[in-house]
């Protein structure tokens, strides 16, 4: 059993029961999908950044990502429709916990500077986005072969109702969220 999950299951979920008092365990707010997006925007001059983008996603994710199309043509960018500029992966189950116990305690200590993700990236109904400036922080990439540092969007959904709730979810399993200022 995952250690994220096992921690979930034995700590983290009957304190959320008692703190917001529902009265199912089926209430209580769980982690339900993460999704990573790569945008390359350079994949219109140049469709092998776009080969590179999945294969090092793939690395990271352990899962093979799609590629994702766009949706308006756009001649500022010379962008057309459906033309390939992205990559995204949606981890579930054991993969996602994987990834997260990775994140939470491997990638996100190694940034720059870090002190902590900020407490105020959720959107209103539980779920939480954080933006990844370099994939060089995650150890599975090869410093030596990225041609390019790109950033990256990590969604998480959970099926919090409130932010207050996923705030408390995501905290407990581990999140490192920046200290308030008193």
């Amino acid at each position: 059993m995952n250690r994220l999950l096992q921690k979930y299951n034995e700590s983290v979920k009957p304190s959320l029961i008692k703190e917001f008092g529902y009265t199912t365990p089926m209430q209580c707010p769980k982690i339900e999908k993460v999704v990573i997006n790569l945008g390359v925007g350079d994949a219109i001059t140049n469709p092998k950044a776009l080969e590179e983008a999945v294969a090092e996603l793939t690395q990271i994710a352990g899962q093979k990502p799609v590629i994702t199309k766009a949706k308006k043509s756009i001649a500022n960018f010379k962008l057309r429709e459906g033309m390939q500029i992205g990559t995204k992966v949606t981890l579930r189950g054991d993969r996602m916990y994987d990834f997260l116990d990775k994140l939470f305690n491997i990638s996100l200590p190694r940034v720059r500077d870090f002190h902590g993700v900020s407490a105020t990236a959720f959107d209103g109904r539980g779920n939480y986005t954080l933006g990844v400036k370099e994939q060089l922080i995650f150890p599975e990439i090869n410093f030596d072969k990225v041609n390019k540092v790109r950033g990256m969007d990590i969604v998480i959904v959970t099926s919090a109702n409130t932010n207050k709730e996923a705030y408390a979810l995501l905290s407990q399993m581990g999140m490192p969220f920046a200290k308030k200022e008193a």
